[in-house]
């Protein structure tokens, strides 16, 4: 009788710990995020931005800033747009995106990227490039809400 009441027990905690685990992922979020990056690259490549994230009404200032690494050459501007999901609050979009991919764009072309950061926070991204870019490379950027 004690280990079939001790059984129980362990059940019930075990269910209620799921429950807040996906009640807490119940209340996660979307929003949309829009922003622009200029890149220049030789080999190791920087870039910087800045855009606006919209979250449940309200619209927010970031800053982007990032840098890559591997067969990348050319210098280009992108304006991206799109959705992060997986937030509660605005600043759960504050982190280090890595990616790896490759593109290229002489005068006009386009990207679309899928990345998360240590947060869970993922973007769904897509843009249009301007400029003189070929990129085989490792990214990462950075984005701060401010």
């Amino acid at each position: 009788m004690k280990n079939s009441s001790t059984i129980r027990s362990v059940a019930a905690a075990v269910i209620a710990a799921a429950g807040i685990s996906f009640a807490g992922s119940a209340h996660a979020d979307s929003g949309t995020i829009s922003f622009s990056v200029y890149k220049a690259a030789f080999f190791v490549g920087g870039s910087g931005g800045e855009g606006t994230l919209t979250f449940h009404g309200r619209r927010y200032p970031i800053t982007v800033g990032g840098i890559s690494g591997g067969l990348a050459f050319g210098a280009s501007k992108t304006n991206f747009h799109g959705t992060v999901r997986h937030i509660r609050r605005a600043r759960d979009v504050t982190g280090v995106y890595g990616a790896a991919g490759g593109g290229g764009a002489v005068g006009k072309g386009a990207q679309v990227i899928v990345m998360t950061n240590d947060k869970g926070a993922q973007l769904e991204l897509s843009g249009k490039q301007v400029g003189l870019q070929v990129n085989a490379d490792l990214s990462g950027i950075a984005i701060t809400v401010k």
